[in-house]
């Protein structure tokens, strides 16, 4: 098993990920299409078999890993410009992970389960707000 790690571009919480893919999933119901929130991207990955034996996508908001989506299909396209693409299919579930600064990077990377970080305990009362925690992070303090 393999994950991907991407920067969410244009998300400034996992909020506004959420908020987006429930607009798409909406339009792709209204459309008779597979609900299913995706992603297409230019690279495919060539390790796509093992992205599908379990792997998730994790997201990059902000500098910050805070959140994963298990990864459901990986398909090959090609546009009607003949440019070829892939597009990954995730589990509509996002799971939240415990806070891990990224460096910024162009496209997506594998990352290694040993590299993940861990989904962030469940029910969590004393959760603090995104903003808030990745000031504490950028301060060394949290």
């Amino acid at each position: 098993m393999i994950h991907l790690v991407k920067l969410c571009v244009g998300a400034e919480s996992v909020s506004d990920l959420e908020d987006w893919q429930k607009s798409r999933v909406f339009d792709r119901i209204a459309r008779g299409l597979d609900p299913h929130p995706r992603h297409e991207t230019r690279q495919m990955p060539k390790r796509a078999e093992e992205l599908l034996d379990g792997g998730s996508l994790y997201w990059v908001i902000k500098g910050t890993i805070l959140v994963r989506q298990r990864i459901l299909e990986v398909n090959a396209h090609t546009d009607h410009h003949g440019k070829s693409y892939c597009e990954l299919v995730f589990d509509g579930e996002l799971v939240l992970t415990e806070p891990q600064g990224r460096k910024a990077f162009q496209g997506w990377r594998y990352l290694t389960p040993e590299d993940a970080p861990p989904d962030a305990p469940k029910g969590n009362s004393a959760k603090i707000p995104e903003d808030l925690g990745r000031a504490l992070r950028e301060a060394g303090v949290w």
